[in-house]
């Protein structure tokens, strides 16, 4: 029997039985889906993290006041350290040759008004430096003005949703604010940048580092950012971060250091995992539909016994019979699997246009393995059957006819 007569034998045989086939090919294209559809969220959400990471900059290094040796956990944000972080030592690093930029950051939460109207934000000092490492975009005006970071200045810029709550339609440029007990000239508008890291940029304000230590009446830095040359620098830059530390608090190692790419590589790793994992368990998927095409042939080996007994009495051999119960088995899963695939597809284009936040992303991998996966179900479980049919007597057959 030639391929295209094994072809029509085996097409013709499904669409006899319309209800048994469009079963089987519900669930192994629900299997299919779901083994795309899964590694699609996990490879997107590997995707949202490091880009929110990405945003904090690039060849960064974080600096955080404490040792987390001394604890046995994570660094204390805040509460008692050996020794504070001050704006000295920041200053003392930006003066080492492996550091480009260096923002310090004082955090805290005031209350802001302007005329009769008040918000309580939060309030981020830092430098112009803060700019560029956290690749803040600016919608209007100025950013923080270069100079001494010690030099207490009575300028701010503002986020989006905060100047629209204080101004509304107006344009803040060259207004005068409260923050707390102290008074401060608008001189910059934040671009609308939505969350980063759990932080709304539209609802804070950013003033001089110094002054806002001089606001929250602190010299502690919540933390500093430095900005390396270059990726294959950060090492070195480490190195002479806390070499500066030790030799200004009097030989303690009491800072923790975080670099930008050992958070990345965690995240990936851990992400990349996850979406493994998740992936493996909707293949799991395919074994219930594989079952039930095993199943489906089986019943039609019991249903076509005459037909069988007939072929096998006008010569077929038994590796004829293997190959049409297992070629009828292949069309079943390749069916399946291309109908998955679609809606699929058609899913994560959906999700994709209707969500701007967060997008599916479909790893290149994912449609060939979950093919795979699918096709080979089809024919492992479809052997069963096969071979049933091949070993069947022509004689018995015909008589059950």
């Amino acid at each position: 029997m030639r391929l295209d007569d094994s072809l029509y034998y085996g097409a013709r045989s499904l669409t006899t039985h319309r209800a048994r086939t469009w079963l089987t090919l519900f669930a192994m294209g629900l299997g299919t889906a779901a083994v795309v559809l899964l590694s699609a969220l996990g490879e997107g959400a590997r995707h949202y993290v490091l880009n929110e990471f990405t945003q904090l900059g690039t060849h960064l290094l974080i600096v955080l006041p404490g040792r987390n040796e001394t604890s046995g956990g994570p660094p204390p944000l805040f509460g008692e350290t050996p020794r504070d972080l001050t704006l000295g030592d920041a200053v003392a690093l930006s003066r080492s040759r492996f550091v480009t930029r260096m923002a310090p950051i004082a955090v805290g939460s005031a209350p802001v008004s302007y005329g009769s109207l008040q918000r309580e934000v939060t309030i981020v000092g830092s430098t112009s430096d803060f700019q560029p490492v956290r690749q803040i975009e600016l919608a209007q005006g100025l950013f923080l003005p270069p100079g001494d970071p010690e030099r207490a200045r009575p300028v701010t810029v503002l986020g989006e949703t905060l100047a629209r709550e204080l101004f509304g339609n107006r344009s803040p440029l060259g207004e005068w604010i409260r923050i707390g007990d102290r008074r401060f000239r608008v001189i910059g508008l934040l671009a609308t940048k939505g969350q980063s890291l759990g932080q709304e940029l539209g609802d804070l304000a950013v003033i001089p580092v110094a002054s806002a230590q001089a606001l929250f009446n602190t010299p502690a830095l919540f933390r500093v950012l430095v900005q390396a040359p270059s990726r294959s620098v950060l090492a070195d830059a480490e190195e002479a971060i806390r070499a500066i530390v030790r030799e200004r608090h009097e030989g303690e190692d009491d800072v923790t250091i975080i670099t930008q790419d050992a958070l990345l590589s965690t995240f990936d790793r851990i992400l990349t995992a996850l979406t493994l994992a998740v992936t493996g368990i909707a293949a799991i998927s395919m074994t219930v539909a594989g079952v039930l095409i095993m199943n489906v042939m089986l019943v039609a080996v019991a249903q076509r016994t005459g037909e069988i007994g007939l072929l096998k009495a006008l010569g077929a051999p038994k590796r004829q019979i293997l190959r049409l119960f297992l070629l009828e088995a292949l069309l079943l899963s390749g069916a399946g699997t291309a109908g998955g695939l679609a809606l699929a597809f058609a899913a994560v284009t959906l999700f994709n246009s209707q969500v701007d936040a967060f997008k599916l992303v479909v790893p290149f991998w994912a449609p060939l393995a979950a093919a795979a996966v699918s096709i080979a179900a089809g024919l492992v479980f479809g052997l069963l059957p096969a071979l049933r049919a091949a070993r069947l007597d022509p004689v018995v057959a015909l008589a059950d006819r």
